[in-house]
């Protein structure tokens, strides 16, 4: 790479979530560990509700970002959606948290702090309680403002999941399973969506960078943990390394067959409950 002009580089502007487990799956891209003759690669790190919004709203503001599945049938006609770089939760995912014990009856009439109407935990929560009340809270504010009194749950994504109860908190419902016992699937939170735009080739190129980054991290997987922790908000390096796990593993390489129809199971869903004003379209680059 080296040898080549400037004149003959093309940068590819990719944005994700200042968290552990993006910060892990992007180590070998962030650090050119893995790299693309005649491709460079800039990252911004942003919160996935702004990221969300910037890619309905920007007109393709980043070649690739990341997103909630919420938010793609909005923007589907700029973006594709990666094979590779999902989270996706195997019987586990956000969870609904709160100072007492709540049945599940109870707390689909209680107010909810929520991390942004467009994630997927949103999503998911809205399936499985259509009526109830929600209010959006930046999602590393939920937990402290439910133990303030201010709401009497939260619906809580990222790490809170493995963090909630040194705060005191009781796990109401944890969707992720709640999904797998309605469906038999496992849920998907969030994917990397690519541009259109950039054609055939280039996607192609860039996907591969990423199944690369990806597999870079799980084959050197102590260094990666170690950039990663920059990221990991309160949690020690064990929690960290747990938290990885969960959402970046052979899942994160492809999807398979069950993950894509999961995906397409869970727009289907919320397409049709009124949740979702636009038809989903999925479609997966390359």
């Amino acid at each position: 790479m080296s040898t080549l002009t400037a004149a003959t580089i093309r940068e590819i502007s990719i944005a994700h979530s200042p968290d552990s487990d993006d910060a892990f799956m992007f180590y070998g891209l962030a650090t050119n560990r893995v790299s693309v003759p005649g491709l460079r690669f800039t990252h911004t790190l942003c919160d996935i509700q702004t990221l969300n919004q910037q890619a309905i709203d920007g007109d393709g503001v980043y070649d690739v970002t990341a997103i909630s599945f919420h938010a793609y049938p909005y923007l589907q006609e700029k973006y594709a959606l990666m094979t590779c770089g999902g989270s996706v939760g195997e019987g586990y995912g956000p969870m609904i948290v709160a100072p007492r014990a709540h049945s599940e009856s109870e707390i689909k009439k209680k107010k909810i702090a929520v991390p942004g109407k467009l994630t997927t935990a949103y999503l998911a929560l809205k399936i499985f309680a259509p009526e109830i009340e929600t209010e959006v809270v930046p999602f590393d504010q939920i937990i402290p403002r439910v133990l303030a009194g201010e709401y009497e749950a939260g619906l809580i994504i990222h790490e809170g999941q493995l963090t909630y109860d040194r705060s005191g908190l009781y796990r109401i419902l944890d969707l992720g399973k709640w999904w797998a016992q309605t469906t038999g699937l496992p849920l998907p939170l969030g994917g990397n969506a690519i541009r259109r735009s950039l054609g055939c080739d280039l996607i192609s190129s860039i996907s591969n960078a990423l199944r690369d980054s990806i597999q870079y991290a799980l084959d050197h997987r102590e260094e990666a943990l170690a950039y990663a922790m920059q990221f990991a908000r309160d949690l020690d390096p064990q929690l960290a390394d747990r938290f990885v796990g969960m959402y970046v593993n052979d899942r994160t390489l492809d999807y398979g067959k069950d993950g894509k129809e999961a995906i397409r199971r869970l727009l289907d869903m919320g397409y049709r409950a009124g949740i979702i004003s636009v038809e989903p379209q999925v479609e997966f680059a390359g």
